[in-house]
């Protein structure tokens, strides 16, 4: 497995605090998962990503070949353009994602600035900004044949605006005090 660490990725679709189901799949396999968003204009982190997924195909040729020896040209790659993919999705726009998972027995530590596990669970959501470790492997399942993406440890970096449309409550109200006679009238 090429393992990586992106840094200064957005969250989406961040399900880092219990595991689920896949989309679409209630029957599914419990996992951990969050789509890593990448600005196309990161071009470092880019590459890296790139490299990983190659050193993936060639330490997992035995899985990916046909019969001839060959990796198809065909094969699923994580690595995706948001423009095409989800052309609705304004957080995607001249962006690349990868979608990373992991198994419910393997859940991601996620940590603050300082490397402080975080515990409030609201500080970690689809907006926010974080480093993130990544391992690419190759896979072969009933018929599917591709590089996958495993989801490790998580780094949150900043903040950013909740791709949920949820608020804050500090947005949505003033501070008001200690002075409750202002509301007794």
């Amino acid at each position: 497995m090429s393992r990586l660490v992106i840094k200064n990725v957005r969250l989406s679709y961040a399900n880092v605090w219990e595991p689920k189901p896949p989309m679409g799949d209630p029957n599914g396999k419990m996992r951990y998962s969050a789509s890593l968003i990448i600005s196309k204009d990161d071009t470092k982190t880019l590459k890296a990503i790139q490299k990983a997924i190659e050193e993936a195909k060639v330490e997992g040729k035995s899985k990916l070949a046909n019969k001839n020896g060959v990796i198809p040209k065909n094969i699923k790659l994580p690595l995706r353009d948001g423009d095409e993919d989800r052309p609705e999705d304004e957080a995607y726009t001249g962006c690349m994602f990868l979608n990373a998972n992991a198994s419910a027995d393997h859940p991601p530590k996620i940590v603050d600035r300082s490397v402080e596990p975080i515990l409030d669970r609201a500080e970690v959501y689809s907006g926010c900004y974080a480093n993130v470790s990544v391992t690419f492997f190759a896979f072969n399942t009933q018929g599917n044949v591709g590089i996958g993406c495993g989801l490790g440890n998580i780094q949150k970096v900043r903040d950013g605006e909740h791709l949920t449309g949820e608020r804050s409550a500090e947005e949505d109200f003033e501070n008001l005090g200690d002075d409750e006679d202002d509301f007794l009238s």
